[in-house]
């Protein structure tokens, strides 16, 4: 049975004295090509609209879903943020430290800023906010299930562009994953300026010119 995301963890901290908690996530981390995004998300802790019984984990919504459901998320919110961390901030620092960059520059930009975070399993120590990281977060927390879809949708949206700017990739229908069709892609073309040099197979498919 999948697990329906709810507000507990929310007003557990409002109950404390929190108003503004934020529930972070990202996308992207295991793609060849494009960057990690994150999102942060401020829901009000009384928050009652018909659509909240449609949010899940991204990955569990079709891509028509998570359009539809991203206008709602950015009008009901308090506050919503988005970071990125580059293809080639992912080869100079490694997925786990440009992801807590990304995360970090989208909890940056909420305004008002957070006082308390709630981040899909992740911690940040970077970040000298009280925070928790929650295990399937993304499936049991409302924020970060919202900022799951804010994130994915932004993701998904750039690396369309990114198939316009970099065509024969396919970029626009697997977003920069490991398909059959990109992994074929990659060994005809060669890796393109946004595809991560330091992951497999990508860095042994680099042309010499």
């Amino acid at each position: 049975m999948r697990l329906k995301p709810s507000l507990a963890e929310e007003r557990k901290l409002e109950a404390k004295g929190y108003r503004y908690i934020a529930g972070i996530d990202e996308v992207g981390r295991g793609a060849l090509a494009g960057p990690v995004v994150a999102a942060a998300v401020i829901l009000p802790c009384h928050i009652n609209a018909p659509w909240l019984s449609q949010i899940k984990d991204s990955k569990q919504l079709s891509p028509a879903k998570r359009e539809l459901l991203f206008p709602h998320i950015n009008e009901a919110a308090i506050s919503v943020g988005i970071g990125k961390a580059a293809a080639e901030v992912i080869d100079k620092e490694g997925i786990i430290r440009a992801t807590r960059l990304a995360m970090k520059s989208a909890i940056d930009q909420l305004l008002p800023p957070a006082e308390s975070l709630l981040i899909d399993y992740m911690l940040l120590p970077e970040v000298p906010l009280p925070q928790k990281g929650i295990t399937k977060g993304d499936s049991l927390c409302l924020s970060i299930a919202c900022a799951s879809i804010i994130a994915k949708v932004a993701r998904d949206h750039l690396m369309i562009e990114f198939d316009r700017i970099y065509p024969g990739y396919g970029l626009a229908q697997h977003k920069g994953y490991g398909t059959k069709k990109h992994i074929a892609c990659l060994h005809r073309l060669g890796p393109s300026p946004i595809h991560r040099r330091s992951f497999r197979p990508v860095k042994y498919m680099i042309k010499v010119v």
